[in-house]
């Protein structure tokens, strides 16, 4: 058998940052739709959010924070507030519901919401301009 360590060690990063930004790609969707009114259905009727209600809150955080994701800046710490925020889209919309997400319909939520804490433990991968910032900041460290 052949050895891949290297292919996945090249690899891994650069599908992480992929994961990233199509997740975040699909996640502004809903912010767009919240606080924009695009993406609709046709015959779908918006109605812009009340400033401070709590889906205002969601739609600025879903668009604020998948940009910031796409471009991969602040990864982390921006990755750890939605995916608290996608917990409690889920406990306060979906679980009343039932157990199954399925049928609760919170089966993007709690998945959203996984991705997001695992992007916070993770960062964002070698495609990002934090991975560019930290490769800076590490070569002003150690240069004389």
């Amino acid at each position: 058998m052949a050895d891949l360590s290297g292919y996945y060690s090249t690899w891994s990063p650069r599908l992480l940052s992929i994961l990233r930004i199509v997740a975040a790609f699909l996640f502004i969707q809903h912010g767009t739709q919240k606080i924009l009114g695009f993406p609709l259905n046709p015959g779908d009727q918006w109605a812009s959010p009340e400033f401070l209600s709590l889906r205002w809150f969601a739609g600025v955080l879903e668009l604020f924070g998948g940009i910031l994701l796409i471009v991969g800046l602040f990864t982390r710490p921006v990755a750890f507030i939605l995916s608290g925020q996608m917990a409690v889209a889920y406990f306060l919309r979906h679980a009343s519901d039932g157990f199954w997400t399925i049928l609760n319909r919170g089966e993007l939520a709690a998945l959203y919401s996984f991705l997001f804490l695992y992007l916070a433990v993770v960062g964002g991968g070698n495609w990002s301009l934090d991975w560019l910032w930290r490769g800076r900041v590490q070569k002003l460290q150690t240069e004389p």
